[in-house]
């Protein structure tokens, strides 16, 4: 054996004969997020074994790595037969300067992740934020992914909203799948604060420029054998965020409300799918249950909700401004100029494993175009009244297949007189 080959085996090999456990220190899984306070962004890493929550960070073309943070570290047990442990590690930083962009690295002294940056977000109501909008992205077929990467790399986005469903599934295989799909959006999401729908016991709520976004969960509507007490409870909770939304004041700075759910209230797809039901869950409500559990469509509708944003079926589907199955265009030529009921968007073909779902062949009148190429939505709130949305298809390589201008001269339920 020569002398390369012998250290290979005492370097290499012999170790995991031995039964030594490797040491897993190394930061992974990177991803920010933007946790709603001005000037502050949560970096979030894990790591297989306990290191120290670190993050070393400075001002784009400063001096490298000039502050740093501390945070915490929590222990993480996977519910599936293996319990796989990991430690997940978040550092809150405070006190960024508006709209300057950031290098910076996450860690400890056992290991730090590559050198990535982001942009602090502005402050204040007078700027257009810029948006990237998708759903049902998994860790196999996950077609949308490398444009979605190349236009993170050209700073196209301040915020990434990843309406529902990840990975395909987070939980297989002992979580792996979703480990892997995490490594895959690092690319993603170590750079640009990536925003999801919640899952079936969070709600929360951002302010970004002139728009205030608002993510739920869906999920409190179908699995019921949990309890009913989390979907009233989320019930009161948008009940609450709404009306301080729409106090004169708030309104006045923010006047764009969003919403996000994963599973859409309306769609024409050819499945069997809650959306397809006149009366779906999300939207009507449940009337099997006691209480009977209230639908989100009167509540939206009566609080002035502009734009709707979903996802689940794997295709795109922009509809009419609609409520209660009517269409409400603001004219004939300009239907979406100071239309009078809100505008739902549906974006759940970014790409995952079950590929994509088709139409009935029949065009619901509510339905104002559809595709089942994979892609995601961009969208850009330009000031008070116009926000603009657009549908990129990565089957026609990058080709913007569906575009809208909204254009609301007013907001709030008072749009709809």
């Amino acid at each position: 054996m020569d002398t390369f080959a012998t250290l290979l085996v005492l370097c290499g090999v012999m170790p995991l004969a031995l039964g030594v456990p490797p040491i897993w220190t190394q930061p992974e899984q990177i991803h920010i997020s933007y946790p709603g306070s001005p000037g502050s962004m949560l970096i979030t890493w894990i790591t297989l074994n306990k290191t120290d929550s670190v993050v070393e960070y400075g001002v784009w073309g400063g001096k490298l790595f000039e502050l740093t943070a501390k945070g915490q570290a929590t222990l993480f047990e996977d519910g599936g037969s293996e319990k796989r442990t990991m430690f997940i590690h978040r550092v809150l930083l405070r006190e960024l300067k508006p709209g300057v962009p950031y290098v910076y690295h996450c860690g400890s002294d056992l290991g730090w992740s590559d050198i990535f940056y982001f942009t602090a977000l502005r402050e204040g109501v007078d700027w257009s934020p810029r948006f990237a909008l998708y759903g049902d992205m998994g860790n196999e077929n996950p077609q949308s992914l490398a444009r979605l990467q190349k236009d993170t790399q050209v700073r196209m986005y301040d915020a990434i909203l990843h309406i529902g469903d990840f990975a395909y599934d987070m939980d297989e295989d002992n979580a792996r799948i979703g480990d892997q799909f995490m490594r895959q959006v690092e690319s993603i999401a170590a750079y640009v604060p990536y925003m999801t729908c919640p899952g079936n016991h969070e709600n929360a709520y951002w302010n970004i420029g002139p728009v205030h976004i608002i993510s739920f969960s869906t999920e409190v509507y179908f699995y019921t054998n949990y309890g009913l007490d989390l979907l009233f409870k989320q019930y009161q909770w948008l009940q609450k965020d709404l009306e301080e939304a729409n106090r004169p004041e708030n309104r006045a700075q923010r006047p764009w409300i969003i919403t996000m759910g994963h599973r859409p209230m309306y769609c024409s797809n050819a499945d069997k799918d809650d959306c397809t039901e006149f009366n779906s869950h999300v939207r009507t409500g449940l009337n099997d249950t006691t209480p009977p559990a209230p639908g989100l469509e009167d509540l939206f509708y009566r609080y002035g909700v502009d734009l709707e944003v979903w996802a689940h079926e794997h295709s795109y589907e922009r509809l009419w401004p609609v409520y209660n199955y009517t269409v409400f265009n603001g004219s004939l030529n300009e239907p979406y100029v100071n239309p009078k009921a809100p505008v739902h968007i549906i974006t759940g073909s970014a790409g995952c494993r079950e590929r994509t779902d088709p139409f009935v062949p029949e065009h619901r009148p509510w339905s104002a175009f559809r595709s089942s190429d994979y892609g995601y939505a961009r969208m850009q709130v330009f000031n008070s009244s116009h926000l603009y949305l657009e549908q990129v298809s990565d089957d026609q390589y990058g080709k913007a297949i569906d575009s809208m201008w909204l254009v609301k001269d007013k907001h709030g339920p008072e749009a709809w007189l």
